[in-house]
């Protein structure tokens, strides 16, 4: 009798191999839109930030726990030293985590007044901890559903408990993940963060002043204190890099009830459109 022999398609080896790799994106950009398509999905809210932010009163008791433990000490370390700043950032950087959660949750409740299914708002995250976290727990705490794009990466272990079960994804490619970003995307929030919120930021910045999103959307950079300390947006008009009016891609606020009224007045705008 002749061995039966196994198809391609079924092949985990192939499948996982360096030539198969075009298959495993098309993969990743298919499955995540028909199960976004079978919940309705057809338009987010964006927040990026950092994954190191926590809520303040977490973070500040952190700190005073970790003071407390100093006290006891004779002499305090270099290591010491360094671990007091770090803490102390993350109590300085706590406040937007909460102002992230209480921003979700109004933007969530909102968009549950839409009655249309396809006129929904989902609040969308990179499914991390930190601001992402705060994302998808103030979607939770207004009761409503919220997106989580996860990538799998060493020190991140699956999407936070915030994010609803059915719209979680994790990701292997990061362009693929930043592709789903923006594809639904009517509106984003950035947060303080790091390395990956800017590259995120710049990104959305770049596909927006190039016309390569092919719509235009709200760019909302939260904190004014961190933005305007962090990067001189003038100098880039100086040394004549970037036009006067991309300085206008995106505004700086300060509040929830600024970023709220601003978002949701753009959002109506181009939905009467």
């Amino acid at each position: 009798m002749t061995k039966k022999l196994s198809k391609a398609y079924s092949n985990k080896e192939f499948l996982n191999s360096h030539e198969a790799r075009p298959i495993r994106v098309q993969c990743e950009l298919i499955e995540p839109e028909v199960r976004l398509r079978e919940q309705g999905v057809e338009n987010s809210i964006v927040f990026f930030g950092s994954a190191r932010s926590k809520p303040q009163e977490e973070a500040q008791g952190e700190l005073s726990f970790f003071k407390k433990s100093l006290s006891s000490k004779t002499t305090i370390s270099d290591q010491d030293q360094a671990e007091l700043a770090q803490k102390e950032s993350i109590v300085l950087l706590s406040k937007y985590y909460d102002e992230a959660v209480k921003l979700s949750f109004r933007l969530t409740e909102w968009s549950d007044t839409k009655e249309v299914p396809g006129n929904k708002y989902y609040v969308c995250s990179g499914g991390g901890p930190g601001m992402m976290e705060a994302a998808n727990k103030g979607a939770t705490e207004a009761k409503g559903k919220s997106i989580a794009l996860g990538i799998s990466l060493p020190f991140e272990q699956g999407v936070n408990q915030y994010a609803t079960p059915e719209l979680s994804f994790e990701f292997h490619y990061f362009f693929v993940r930043k592709f789903y970003f923006l594809y639904h995307a009517k509106a984003v929030v950035v947060f303080p963060g790091g390395f990956g919120t800017m590259d995120e930021l710049f990104e959305t910045l770049t596909l927006i002043q190039t016309k390569k999103l092919g719509k235009q959307m709200p760019i909302i950079l939260y904190g004014r204190e961190f933005w305007e300390g962090l990067i001189n947006f003038e100098q880039f008009i100086k040394w004549g890099v970037i036009s006067p009016k991309d300085i206008e891609l995106f505004k700086i606020v300060d509040d929830v009830d600024e970023a709220f009224a601003l978002i949701t007045k753009n959002l109506k705008e181009m939905s009467s459109i």
